[in-house]
């Protein structure tokens, strides 16, 4: 299956390469290029993409803002009866992935792009295999990208904000083997890893990781690591 992408970001010269890079790939197409915010949410709109490519500063909106109607947008739009995508993942669903580009100094934005909904995050001196790697992680849904730096800005966005709700009702509703499978998810594990570790079938485990999503009410496994660091099941 091929991934599409679109690529966000205000640089005519950091698009032109990352579509090189990303076309190199047999199984990605960059199908279209958008200069800010704004022209992000509304390619997206209209291309529907799998995978976009997201730049945080940028004239006009800013990818965080950007993130978060493209994410919020397609979510109202399932909420309201649209079709879902084909996109491979745990759960189906009209969004596309968004991968921000960051760089060390860019925490507090990122902390912004956990909220507003992004999937993945990459540094802007990733080699092309990271790139290209990445996409293809972020559009199947299965692993954070970058996990010594994910990890790390996830911690702290999950102690920032354990304070503020408490241990939702919602973990209650899940088995001990779904609290297993969040455990390992919130490791950075993929389906394949999570299987070896408890001995179960990979298909098993993906039936897992879709009753966790949605017993739990979360979007993706972002969301779902996160949420594990939120309430103490990740260490």
């Amino acid at each position: 299956m091929t991934i599409r992408v679109l690529i966000a970001d205000d640089q005519v010269m950091i698009r032109d390469g990352l579509a090189a890079l990303l076309t190199s790939a047999s199984d990605i197409e960059v199908v279209g290029q958008a200069g800010d915010g704004q022209e992000a949410v509304a390619m997206a709109r209209e291309l529907r993409p799998d995978v976009i490519v997201m730049d945080i500063r940028m004239p006009t909106m800013d990818g965080l803002a950007a993130t978060e109607k493209i994410v919020g947008g397609a979510a109202a739009d399932g909420a309201r009866g649209g079709a879902p995508d084909d996109t491979p993942g745990d759960t189906p669903g009209d969004a596309p992935k968004v991968l921000v580009l960051t760089t060390f100094d860019l925490d507090e934005y990122v902390y912004e792009a956990l909220g507003a909904g992004a999937s993945g995050f990459l540094l802007k001196d990733a080699s092309a295999a990271d790139l290209i790697a990445g996409v293809r992680i972020v559009a199947a849904g299965d692993a954070l990208l970058a996990p010594s730096i994910t990890r790390r800005l996830i911690s702290d966005f999950a102690r920032r904000r354990r304070h503020e709700r408490p241990r939702p009702d919602a973990l209650a509703a899940l088995t001990p083997r779904e609290t297993d499978v969040l455990r390992l998810i919130a490791r950075g594990m993929s389906n394949m890893e999570i299987a070896g570790e408890l001995f179960l079938a990979e298909q098993t485990v993906k039936t897992h990781v879709g009753h966790v999503l949605t017993k739990l009410g979360l979007r993706d496994r972002t969301q779902a690591v996160v949420f594990a660091y939120e309430n103490g099941l990740a260490g």
